[in-house]
């Protein structure tokens, strides 16, 4: 029986974590035991299907405990080991940043991990897992102190390579049992911002995609001139330009429309600049979808269309190509290991309107068995590196030899009743991961 593990991060379950939900299917059916938990719970418009409600119902949110309980489970934890919660009362004041509010956080994630440490406690969780590293990774860091839980975490950035000593995020990669990136662009920034000691314990284990993409009977390109983007719709994906870029076409006389499938902060900027460049009839706001409807809205397109300025890899982009759609996307942080140029799909400089406008007209234009042959190539090679089971078993991996080296797979139950107040980290004997394929990344 594989070890019972938690996974947290902030915001479970919604449209947008198809990657994580993925994650902890496949580790469920490799026989992990997988408790969710969540900072909060995500808005209405992101439930989107049986999936994502499913999940949510059974996930677990901290602040839907209320302070009561919190300032509870924490004096509980100082009576009984007063060293541990000392200790990582200190953790919690050295992360913390300038100002009255970045002094106040920590003291708050520290409420939400004594809460957090209890409930892991009572469902005998042996390692604990978060995805993303901003405030949920503190809260992992802080429980992780406060119960010996060891905890380890899934890098994906963007976000975290902008502000990596805000989120001190070399100390969260020192004190984790280990750290996954998604990609190998992700590790290189994951190496910049940790000490060299700790780079054994950084990992490359990519998001795999489940039977629905990687199986899925090929379905012909579609005649209809339409390209789909799917994604937050937020500054960092670039969909500004990619108005920018249809608006340029359509003044060229070049037929074609587009489907944006997301939602977010720059949802009415983007219908503004739509409506002002009288391209309303060229593009359709789809908003939030489930699963299926994004294959559909994907399968009825001729080509993924995402310009992004910042990233780590999209996981949409794996999923055009694994369902025989070439993609349309920029020379930024991971995407290039995946996309190739003229083998299954265009990159172009990120922010120049011009170069994107000329590959989205390539894509309209282009002959359907043209896309096709791209498509193909895509899918094989999105299946090679991108297959949800061989990536959750190398996830599996790094966990059962994190808690074979600590210990605790011999020891139950976990040892929470010891006050280990001098302890400050779990000995790891990770072992670098091949990546699927032969690859390096």
């Amino acid at each position: 029986t594989r070890p019972t593990i938690a996974y947290l991060t902030s915001a479970y379950a919604r449209a947008s974590d198809s990657f994580i939900r993925g994650e902890v299917a496949r580790l469920r059916d490799l026989g992990h035991t997988v408790h969710t938990f969540s900072i909060r719970r995500s808005g209405r418009d992101e439930m989107v299907d049986d999936d994502v409600l499913s999940e949510a119902a059974t996930t677990e949110y901290l602040l839907e405990s209320g302070p009561f309980r919190m300032v509870l489970a924490l004096a509980r934890a100082t009576l009984r080991t007063p060293g541990r919660v000392l200790n990582a009362f200190r953790l919690a004041a050295r992360t913390s940043t300038p100002g009255l509010k970045g002094r106040l956080w920590p003291l708050a994630y520290l409420l939400e991990a004594a809460y957090l440490a209890e409930r892991l406690d009572a469902k005998s969780v042996r390692l604990l897992h978060n995805h993303i590293g901003e405030n949920s990774a503190a809260v992992a860091m802080l429980a992780s102190a406060l119960s010996t839980i060891p905890f380890s975490m899934t890098i994906h950035g963007p976000g975290e390579f902008d502000r990596p000593t805000l989120l001190a995020l070399s100390e969260k990669i020192n004190r984790s049992a280990f750290t996954v990136a998604i990609s190998a662009y992700g590790r290189s920034q994951l190496y910049r911002w940790s000490n060299h000691a700790d780079w054994r314990k950084i990992q490359v284990v990519h998001c795999g995609l489940d039977g629905t993409f990687l199986n899925q009977p090929r379905t012909p390109v579609p005649r209809a001139k339409r390209l789909v983007c799917v994604g937050r719709l937020a500054e960092q994906k670039g969909q500004l330009l990619l108005i920018e870029a249809l608006g340029q076409l359509a003044a060229e006389g070049v037929q074609g429309e587009l489907v944006i499938v997301g939602d977010g902060p720059l949802r009415r900027p983007l219908e503004d600049l739509t409506r002002s460049l009288g391209i309303l009839d060229r593009v359709r706001f789809a908003g939030w979808k489930g699963a299926a409807a994004v294959r559909e809205e994907i399968l009825a397109a001729r080509a993924m269309v995402l310009p992004s300025f910042a990233e780590g890899l999209p996981v949409v982009l794996m999923e055009a190509l694994a369902l025989g759609r070439p993609v349309i996307s920029t020379y930024v942080a991971g995407i290039p290991e995946l996309v190739a140029p003229g083998v299954c799909g265009w990159l172009v400089p990120p922010g120049s309107v011009a170069a994107l406008a000329d590959a989205m007209r390539e894509a309209l234009d282009a002959p359907a068995d043209l896309l096709e042959c791209m498509g193909r190539a895509g899918a094989e090679r999105t299946a090679r590196r991108h297959d949800g089971a061989i990536e959750a078993e190398k996830l599996s991996t790094l966990m059962m030899e994190t808690l074979g080296s600590s210990g605790i797979l011999a020891n139950a139950p976990v040892p929470n009743g010891r006050d280990d107040s001098n302890r400050v980290g779990f000995a790891t004997t990770v072992r670098p991961i091949p990546a699927s394929g032969g690859d390096a990344s």
